[in-house]
């Protein structure tokens, strides 16, 4: 059986011969990866059966600059964010350009970008280059629009404007989604398996917004993308990550579309009612804890929690084997190759 059949009989529950897994190395881990097997290619080396796409940003950035005071180590994006470098690993400070915002003009005049910014012509080729390679086409939008409005407006004003500015907070979300609207689309048209979207709304307690505001500001407009999304192609994936303890929210997760859950942090999340109470309709990917289990314990109970998830939560197929975030500089290898070695022995079984 083939690769991308495989996959879609596990995560559609129609098998669980075979079990999908991910990861996501951070730099200093795929240097050691490279040191360790001479090789370059981490997803290819260990067949992992997910390969990302990101549209490429194409668009003048020096048009932000004029909002930072100090551009020395600062990486400026689309969006007009800097990116600050800490020299701690690849870890960044986010820089806001709207900070100092105080009226709607100033929202109004701010350069935002446009869908002719991104090259979504090429993304077609990519797809159909991934699914020639039998591999699974995943769309990144994640961060769709929460993450990214207080990442430009600052995280303590932009919440403060969802209660007490909230023509100020519904103009920047508007502007966001409507070009990440359209961006979802082009990545459909292009053929991608899974579109990526998802925000962090919640803490390890619990939603960070209350659940009116998260239906009054956001639910409707992810709604939309994923209606959009699956007007050109029903059968996408709709993958949703937001860390934290979610549970307030799944059921109108799945209300809106949704068709994947990620991470289910296991150090909030409770993995196996997650899947008792959502089993036949969502697909749950994480699991694995980068909190603790990853980087604080050894190999032997790395392999004992794998398993402990491979045989609970993966027996019946829906469920996609990964760790909760990206792994960090932190995380032994002999960890990774852990939960490495229990995905291949399920697989070669």
């Amino acid at each position: 059986m083939q690769m991308r059949e495989s996959f879609f009989d596990a995560i559609n529950q129609k098998s669980s011969r075979y079990l999908p897994f991910d990861l996501e190395l951070c730099p200093a881990l795929q240097e050691e990866f490279k040191r360790r097997t001479g090789a370059v290619d981490y997803l290819d080396y260990y067949n992992a059966p997910i390969r990302n796409i990101n549209v490429h940003y194409r668009g003048d950035t020096s048009r932000f600059h004029c909002y930072f005071t100090d551009l020395e180590n600062v990486a400026v994006g689309d969006w007009g964010i800097g990116y600050k470098r800490s020299g701690a690993a690849h870890f960044t400070e986010k820089l806001h350009p709207m900070q100092g915002f105080t009226t709607l003009e100033e929202f109004e005049r701010y350069p935002y970008p446009v869908v002719e910014d991104y090259d979504t012509a090429s993304l077609k080729a990519e797809c159909a280059r991934i699914k020639q390679n039998d591999r699974i086409v995943n769309a990144r939008l994640t961060q769709t629009m929460f993450e990214k409005a207080w990442q430009m407006r600052g995280m303590e004003e932009f919440l403060m404007d969802l209660l007490a500015e909230p023509e100020l907070a519904d103009y920047l979300l508007e502007r966001l989604f409507r070009v990440q609207k359209e961006l979802a689309k082009a990545y459909v048209a292009a053929g991608c398996d899974i579109l990526s979207l998802g925000d962090d709304v919640a803490t390890q307690n619990g939603m960070m917004i209350s659940k009116e505001v998260w239906r009054t500001f956001l639910k409707g407009r992810m709604a939309a993308i994923i209606r959009e999304a699956k007007q050109i192609n029903p059968n996408v994936k709709i993958f949703y990550h937001c860390c934290g303890k979610v549970d307030a929210i799944i059921d109108e997760l799945i209300e809106i579309g949704v068709d994947i859950l990620n991470p289910i942090q296991p150090e909030c999340m409770d993995i196996g009612q997650i899947k008792q109470r959502y089993g036949k309709n969502l697909i749950l990917w994480g699991g694995l804890g980068t909190q603790q289990v990853m980087p604080f314990t050894d190999a032997e109970n790395v392999r004992q929690v794998c398993r402990s998830l491979i045989e609970n939560i993966g027996c019946d197929g829906g469920f996609i084997l990964s760790p909760a975030h990206v792994l960090e500089p932190e995380v032994p290898f002999e960890n990774i190759e852990a939960f490495l070695d229990c995905v291949k022995a399920y697989n070669e079984q």
